[in-house]
């Protein structure tokens, strides 16, 4: 849809001769030449912006604009002046202007700002749907970015979810919102009105592992002598359970979860009886399973039962077209938390935003708004406002984003030659420390060791 642009100008000359150089640039234009008729003008063309003559010939452009900022907060308006006066602009701006231009306008400059207040537009348009969505705690489509990248995988989720027994496996960096489209599987499958059960498998007890998910019977353990308890799958019974960090299972828990897909039935610890559920299970791991199948890790019949379906989220990183809308559901969320009203973020610190390779993908993304919204007092947050705090993450990054690269001999090399050569080198450098290595080659130990082991080398201390 044209973005519609209102001038407020008396000069019938300039504004028409505007007019016809904005159309010609794909926006809709309407004037207005008395200043008496703006807020008519306002009322009925409803404009998405306003360029706004500062002299008028009765009227004064700066009181006009106070004057449309306490009816229309967010319209974006353009000042525009034939005076260079430094003073006004300053004015003009702390009264809530978008920016100043003089006259005669360069059409390329204005076409830049035009085209950045259509932007910014946009994406406040997104923030009002972004806080319907949390007020409903109902995730759309646009929820999780713009990206051609992340609608291909929603609109690959949204078929998914249209089966009410599929398995889905999610895959992904932590951080990247696997837990997020689980719901969202969940939100758009024929369980929705049935309950989703989230249980993270890397943070529950070895011990107590079996009784979170299956349950217990009075006094089948010490700590069990008060009552029944209900496990996840029993409370997700005609619903969904998500097991997150799936990978993190024991060989034991393992066995016993490939029944209950398999069977839909299960024993609580302590119980006689089975218990028959009806769920649908998702499951989703920052780990890749088939390099745990083969490492040992993993049991392969249960990645199969698993591995119905699968879907594998890719780091912020890889679509930094979408920090700008995230960001901003961010700031929705905590302006809600913390009852503020920071309305914006300066396009400077947007690109700042936009530069950073986050590790810790929308998750860091997030902590990062958070800790700047509940830091400062005004209405917009700065890229000063990041420096104080992201400094250090950007130094990091900036290592993170040395390339490594690699001279190929004329006569070739064998890539298994070339996999043994960087492991061993590594293994140099941390002095045999296998889990330290790992973290400098971006594996996991298993993955490290499975490599070490295809490959033939052994590790002792004092590694030469």
């Amino acid at each position: 849809m044209l973005k519609k642009v209102l001038i407020i100008d008396d000069d019938q000359l300039v504004s028409v001769s505007l007019k016809k150089a904005l159309t010609r640039l794909n926006f809709n234009v309407e004037i207005c030449l008395d200043a008496v008729e703006v807020f008519e003008s306002i009322r009925n063309f409803d404009p998405d912006i306003i360029l706004l003559d500062i002299y008028l010939t009765t009227h004064n452009g700066l009181e006009i604009l106070k004057e449309i900022k306490i009816k229309y907060t967010d319209l974006p308006v353009i000042m525009i002046t034939g005076y260079a006066d430094v003073d006004i602009a300053v004015n003009a701006i702390k009264n809530g202007a978008y920016d100043f231009l003089l006259k005669p306008l360069d059409l390329d400059q204005l076409n830049t700002v035009l085209k950045k207040a259509s932007e910014n537009l946009n994406l406040k348009r997104e923030v009002e749907t972004l806080q319907e969505i949390l007020r409903q705690d109902e995730l759309t489509p646009d929820y999780f970015g713009k990206s051609g990248k992340i609608q291909r995988i929603v609109k690959t989720a949204q078929k998914l979810a249209k089966s009410s027994d599929t398995t889905v496996l999610i895959e992904g960096e932590s951080g990247t919102g696997k837990e997020v489209f689980a719901k969202f599987i969940h939100q758009n499958s024929p369980r929705k009105t049935a309950n989703f059960i989230q249980i993270n498998c890397a943070t529950i007890p070895k011990d107590l592992a079996e009784s979170e998910l299956f349950g217990h019977e009075k006094g089948a353990f010490t700590g069990a002598a008060q009552k029944t308890k209900l496990g996840k799958f029993e409370l997700a019974d005609k619903g969904t359970i998500l097991l997150d960090e799936i990978g993190e299972l024991t060989q034991d828990l393992q066995v016993k979860l490939l029944r209950v897909l398999q069977e839909k039935k299960f024993y609580r610890v302590g119980g006689e009886k089975e218990v028959e559920v009806d769920v649908r299970v998702l499951a989703a791991t920052n780990k890749q399973l088939e390099d745990e199948v083969r490492a040992g890790n993993f049991r392969e019949d249960l990645f199969y039962r698993l591995n119905v379906a699968k879907i594998v989220i890719p780091p912020l990183r890889e679509r930094s077209e979408d920090i700008p809308s995230l960001s901003y559901s961010f700031l929705a969320e905590f302006n809600k938390k913390f009852q503020k009203s920071v309305t914006d973020i300066d396009p400077v610190a947007m690109d700042r935003l936009k530069e950073y390779p986050w590790k810790g993908n929308i998750r860091e993304l997030r902590n990062v708004i958070e800790r700047a919204l509940l830091l400062i007092d005004e209405e917009k947050i700065l890229k000063p406002h990041f420096l104080s705090f992201m400094s250090d993450l950007y130094a990091k990054g900036d290592k993170q984003s040395e390339k490594f690269t690699l001279t190929i001999p004329p006569s070739g090399i064998k890539i298994d030659d070339v996999i043994k050569d960087l492991i061993l080198k590594t293994l140099k450098i941390t002095n045999g420390n296998q889990v330290k290595a790992a973290k400098i080659l971006g594996l996991s130990r298993s993955k490290l060791r499975y490599r070490m082991e295809q490959l033939n080398i052994s590790v002792t201390k004092n590694f030469d």
